[in-house]
């Protein structure tokens, strides 16, 4: 069996979320506290299925390091090992607003520019 080449589309939305992933596991762990793969799940759900495992985890130990979220151990559901979940300290939620901010900034204007040229042409 061949493995399908990712489309232009796949790699620029890949490139996109690389830009915000960090912004959306914040939003993630403001809902409420996760572990690894609790992450992976939500993304796909919410339609970011390009998000492995090789991507989450060092991202969350960058944020850990950086002092944005706290982590703390807690028993499996399933009866296994405890498990690592993370938690947004007050600089993970201040961090997180920042970052709405800029994401919504930037998004509204890119979305001028793309809505005006649609078509090859502006739009009035």
């Amino acid at each position: 069996m061949t493995k399908e080449l990712p489309t232009a589309g796949d790699q620029r939305r890949s490139q996109l979320l690389r830009g915000v992933l960090d912004l959306c596991l914040l939003a993630l762990i403001a809902e409420r506290p996760r572990y690894g793969y609790e992450f992976i799940e939500a993304l796909t759900e919410s339609g970011l299925e390009l998000v492995g495992e090789g991507s989450i985890y060092p991202l969350l130990a960058r944020m850990e390091r950086a002092g944005l979220v706290e982590p703390f151990r807690a028993p499996s559901s399933s009866g296994g090992a405890p498990r690592k979940y993370y938690r947004l300290s007050e600089a993970g939620r201040a961090e997180l607003e920042r970052g709405r901010a800029v994401w919504q900034g930037f998004t509204a204007q890119a979305d001028r520019i793309l809505t005006r040229t649609i078509h090859g042409g502006t739009t009035p």
